[in-house]
């Protein structure tokens, strides 16, 4: 194993456009994550067309630098100008931010930098030691598992979307029909084509996932054009390098915030938002300052940026392994690899180990170009955060049409990510989540086909589902999943009642 990932990382350093490609990912990796309103999915959305000519290797590349860099870059507006440029950065804002108006703004991005550093290496270690095993697993998997693993990743992104478990399910169940439309796979039947050739091959997951989390937000700020207080005042970045000893008398907090990060990660559909919460509440219960949090201390910095990192490896590990996204980000991933001729599970890893060893040494440099290279720019990189967003909205709209064309040089692509950036925007107005959307287009084919191929070999008998004890398994902790919310307020209850019967 250890010599795959040395030959893969000399191949990406030897090559002639693997280092300079992945320094030009890490670049506009932190630019695009520290503008306002950017985050770390509508980056990699609207660098995704970029990749279509590339070596799936050299892609990969490219993407995963872009992907780890934004998430640094998301921090920095956090820490500077209080606006989190990722889910993952809403945490790191509560004490990031009072750092950098006391006069520690360097020093607040420097922790940042240097946690999601270590975050990002306890989550590669963690996908490679625990993809393969898992992807070994998965292979002994039938029909009957995957339509299991299909409902069970489909629960748990509804129960992991912000707000309402019901509104995920209801926008997840949009993206299921979305993945119906188009020819039938068992019986070349077209359904909910309207008569359209554009929808005849189905509905594209790029152009999907350009609309919905590029266009949608260009959208979103022209309706919001207007409305804004005011410019946000920067603070001077001052000294960067905090002490040393303070810096590592953090290393308990950091490997915290990383195993939550790298194990949270790796639930389907839970994200980096869901890990840094529970890494900076468990480091105020572990702290000795408790009270202190959200005032400016570095603890409250560097749990929630070490969770957040290592969430990427978690999260790459079900797609790698099952084809089901970690989050919305490791969906646009998958829509590159599908795009390539890979198709992520347990069959990448039989089939294309030298690829998988690129995954890995792929990270490994792009943790690697970030600590540099954020490092190196620290003090030019905070300036990103005034672009004025009329100019950046008209960049990112160009983008977005001409990526979406360059898809298979047609316009159908373009209608059909304008036709879902209005979707995302009309979802954002509504308060419900746009990445269920994207995981239901993704998980609604899997579901689909291994349940009729499933019901088939079972003779339309439903008992081939109870006799696997894996599929029996995951279909019952989708159902607990679904019914203890729902049952949680009766227990509640009934304790209460007890209590007040037997005291």
């Amino acid at each position: 194993m250890l010599t795959d990932f040395l030959a893969a990382l000399g191949t990406t350093l030897l090559s002639p456009w693997g280092l300079v490609l992945a320094v030009i990912g890490t670049l506009l990796g932190i630019l695009l994550g520290a503008m306002p309103g950017v985050s770390s999915t509508m980056a990699l959305a609207i660098l995704l067309p970029i990749s279509f000519g590339m070596d799936p290797h050299l892609a990969i590349l490219f993407l995963l630098t872009v992907f780890v860099a934004s998430v640094y870059g998301g921090s920095v507006t956090a820490i500077l100008i209080n606006i989190p440029g990722t889910p993952g950065s809403i945490v790191t804002q509560l004490d990031g931010y009072p750092m950098a108006r006391s006069g520690r703004a360097g020093q607040a991005l420097t922790y940042a930098l240097v946690s999601s550093t270590l975050g990002g290496l306890i989550g590669l270690v963690a996908l490679v030691l625990v993809a393969p095993l898992l992807a070994a697993a998965a292979m002994e998997f039938r029909s009957p598992e995957f339509t299991a693993v299909a409902v069970f990743g489909l629960v748990l992104l509804a129960y992991a979307s912000p707000g309402s478990t019901i509104r995920g399910m209801m926008v997840g169940g949009l993206g299921l029909l979305c993945g119906m439309v188009g020819f039938d796979k068992l019986t070349d039947i077209p359904r909910f084509t309207f008569d359209s050739t554009a929808l005849q091959g189905g509905i594209e997951l790029v152009p999907l996932c350009v609309g919905l989390f590029g266009f949608a937000e260009v959208l979103k700020n022209v309706g919001a054009a207007g409305r804004s207080s005011g410019k946000s005042v920067m603070p001077a970045i001052g000294k960067v390098w905090p002490p040393m000893k303070e810096l590592l008398s953090h290393w308990k907090t950091m490997l915290r915030g990383s195993l939550i990060g790298a194990g949270v990660g790796a639930i389907p559909a839970a994200g980096s938002a869901i890990a840094v919460a529970i890494a900076y509440a468990q480091e105020m219960r572990f702290s000795k300052r408790p009270d202190k949090f959200g005032t400016g201390v570095s603890e409250g910095v560097v749990a929630p940026e070490s969770a957040n990192s290592s969430s990427i490896g978690g999260t790459l590990i079900p797609m790698m392994t099952l084809g089901i996204p970690g989050d919305a980000i490791t969906a646009v991933l998958m829509g590159s690899l599908l795009i390539h001729g890979l198709r992520p599970g347990p069959g990448l890893f039989a089939n294309n180990p030298e690829f998988v060893s690129g995954v890995y040494s792929s990270f490994f440099l792009a943790l690697i170009l970030t600590l540099i290279v954020g490092l190196l720019l620290m003090r030019w990189v905070a300036w990103v955060t005034r672009i004025p967003s009329h100019i950046l909205m008209v960049v990112i709209a160009v983008l977005c049409v001409v990526g979406s064309f360059a898809i298979r040089n047609t316009m159908d692509d373009v209608y059909i990510m304008l036709a879902f950036g209005v979707i995302g925007y009309l979802l954002n107005l509504l308060r419900l989540p746009a990445a269920p959307l994207a995981f239901g287009l993704i998980l609604g084919p899997l579901l689909e086909e291994n349940l009729r191929r499933s019901l088939i070999l079972g003779r339309g008998s439903w008992e081939i589902f109870i006799n696997s004890p894996i599929a029996l398994t995951l279909l019952l902790m989708s159902a607990a999943a679904i019914l203890l919310p729902l049952l949680a307020p009766w227990f509640v209850r009934l304790r209460n009642d007890l209590r007040r019967t037997y005291r």
